[in-house]
């Protein structure tokens, strides 16, 4: 396609732009990868920039010997997935008979949508609320609070009324029901936005803080951000089993960079092949409202 020079020069000037701003995005991420990598007496003496000084992986040979660092791992890589598959399941029952103009209802519940995605509920009133339905030190309340996102919902919406309705009419007339054409053809077809609520979802799973900071006091339920807090913040959970300082590679700073990266990984393993779909899914939820 032809482009004029201005849009050559704009399209020009934002990739460099987008690059600055990438570049000067990644190098702190690069620097903790580095300190992670890198030896206590190279930390000490302020060598790491974004590449290791005297390579070591003692750092993370330390972390990975604590299981309950592990626990935290697995308990909430298990709330990611069991929380992202009931989030998607949910959100979609929902959003699809939203998506139809004979549900006459669908109106109001989208300005309720919105207006509960615009006005965050008050912190007190939420937690006596979650409290009161005995979620107060349950591990449910990893999951259940986020099982359904307003503006994750109006995506979806957004997305199933762009279906094709000559698809859907030909199904009803062969006796198929909503919920088998949700799940038979509708579902199959919307990978592109089940792929991009996938991400949305899972990340504020994996990464949610305030939930369990304010509803978890049992540390056999702790997720792992709670618990690479504890390792920044209390040297004695850093120091649990560990031996004199005197002859270690590693220091404090080393192992909490390693704990950092090692909580990264799994969301960084899967963005890329959710990428694809990422961006056509977000574009086709956006498009109509």
């Amino acid at each position: 396609m032809f482009e004029s020079r201005g849009e050559k020069v704009f399209r020009t000037g934002v990739t460099v732009v987008l690059i600055i701003l990438s570049v000067i995005a990644i190098i702190p991420l690069l620097n903790v990868a580095s300190t992670s990598l890198s030896s206590k007496s190279a930390v000490e003496m302020n060598l790491v920039t974004i590449w290791p000084q005297q390579f070591t992986l003692s750092s993370w040979g330390y972390i990975m010997d604590r299981p309950d660092l592990w626990k935290s791992f697995f308990l909430t890589l298990s709330t990611t997935v069991v929380g992202t598959i009931l989030a998607l399941l949910v959100t979609a029952l929902i959003a699809y008979p939203l998506s139809k103009p004979e549900f006459r209802w669908g109106p109001v519940i989208m300005i309720g949508a919105v207006i509960a995605m615009i006005f965050k509920a008050p912190i007190v009133p939420y937690f006596l609320t979650i409290r009161s339905i005995g979620l107060y030190n349950n591990p449910l309340v990893l999951i259940v609070p986020h099982i359904l996102n307003p503006f994750n919902l109006i995506i979806m919406r957004t997305f199933f009324k762009q279906f094709p309705k000559e698809l859907e009419e030909a199904a009803h007339m062969e006796g198929c029901g909503y919920f088998r054409m949700l799940f038979q053809f509708v579902l199959p077809l919307s990978k592109a936005v089940l792929a991009t609520l996938t991400l949305f979802y899972g990340v504020v799973l994996w990464n949610q803080f305030q939930h369990p900071l304010l509803f978890l006091q049992d540390p056999n339920w702790f997720p792992l951000q709670i618990k690479i807090r504890q390792f920044i913040t209390d040297d004695n959970v850093l120091h649990i089993g560990r031996a004199s300082t005197a002859n270690l590679t590693y220091n404090d700073q080393t192992l909490r960079s390693a704990t950092v990266i090692f909580a990264m990984l799994p969301i960084i393993a899967v963005y890329p092949f959710l990428q694809k779909y990422f961006v056509k899914g977000a574009m086709l939820g956006s498009v109509k409202g």
